[in-house]
């Protein structure tokens, strides 16, 4: 779908054909990540805006500044948006690119992790508390100590432990690191070498730190050996996830230059993870970013297009859409054009 040139898409019949519609028109919104906070669902996505940069492989051309909050009473209700959460010019630390969030809850208190780039043109991770799901949020003064890259995804395990996962290759910058090292000589593997592979960092009891130094998250095929690069209808490019289905952990990312959302599975929140198949095919617009969120005892996939946008790849609309597990636990392919 996102090879198609955007002169030959009907974005008329393609929206009647869709699975979803935009949960929000007034804005564009992407890169969803939804919890259910105090039996209400809670979305924390990015807001696209148009910014004129140019186009290039580092995404530039993701300007974006802000975070805004959309709640919804349930899966079929109002997507309500609560207005400006934080803002790129409340970080001390923070220059521009306030690229996807994620959110977490613990005693009473919410956290709002967001990637973006410090005044040295590099991708760190911060924090913003505050008292409200919707906010506002005060941020630390500082980004987390070791954080990098991009696509905070935080995680809470039943036994009360909170990990982050987080990492992406491209303008994410995983590529410049090496044992959480950067480097700007380092560049992507060799196409017959193990792919670059996502993060993962417990955090600490106060949810403001790490607790460890961040790992590598092994993702391994059927054979279980590392994916390889040039593998990049499987392997981990960026938009970590991890939920949990009937005792097993699920690691969902996307392929980015190949736009699938795939997973795989394993037994602890650290991995590895095995490879398992595809959740969501491509959609309209370059990139693909998602969430998965139990909702009533039903899960949904919480995505994004370029649809509303007729296929604006920078200017993208967060969608919804049920999920259904095989027998096995693999999850049923979504295709978001039926």
């Amino acid at each position: 779908m996102p090879e198609e040139p955007i002169e030959h898409i009907d974005f008329n019949e393609l929206n009647e054909r869709a699975i979803s519609k935009p949960l929000v028109k007034h804005i564009y919104t992407a890169d969803p990540s939804a919890h259910v906070f105090d039996g209400k669902i809670y979305i924390y996505p990015s807001h696209d805006v148009e910014s004129g940069i140019p186009f290039d492989d580092l995404g530039s051309h993701f300007a974006m500044e802000d975070y805004h909050v959309i709640s919804m009473e349930d899966i079929n209700g109002e997507a309500v948006d609560h207005g400006v959460a934080l803002h790129v010019n409340d970080v001390p630390w923070a220059e521009k690119q306030m690229w996807a969030p994620d959110a977490a809850h613990k005693n009473g208190r919410y956290y709002l992790y967001f990637p973006a780039r410090d005044y040295d043109g590099r991708f760190k991770i911060g924090v913003a508390v505050g008292n409200a799901p919707e906010g506002p949020f005060v941020p630390q003064p500082e980004a987390i100590k070791g954080s990098y890259s991009i696509d905070p995804a935080v995680f809470e395990d039943e036994d009360g432990s909170y990990y982050m996962y987080f990492g992406g290759i491209w303008g994410g910058q995983l590529q410049k690191y090496r044992n959480n090292t950067y480097d700007s000589s380092h560049e992507l593997p060799k196409p017959n070498e193990a792919a670059l592979l996502p993060i993962i960092a417990k955090l600490s009891d106060d949810m403001l730190e790490f607790a460890e130094e961040p790992k590598e998250v092994r993702i391994l095929d059927e054979a279980g050996n590392l994916l390889l690069e040039g593998d990049n209808e499987r392997r981990f490019f960026e938009a970590s996830w991890v939920h949990k289905y009937r005792g097993k952990y699920y690691f969902s990312y996307s392929t980015g230059d190949t736009h699938y959302i795939c997973y795989a599975m394993g037994d602890s929140p650290y991995g590895p993870f095995t490879y398992a198949g595809r959740i969501l095919n491509p959609v309209v617009g370059w990139t693909s970013h998602h969430s998965i969120c139990e909702v009533d005892g039903k899960w949904y996939l919480f995505y994004h297009d370029s649809s509303l946008s007729k296929g604006v790849t920078h200017l993208r609309s967060v969608k919804v859409a049920e999920i259904e597990y095989n027998q096995d636990g693999t999850i049923v392919t979504l295709d978001p054009y039926k």
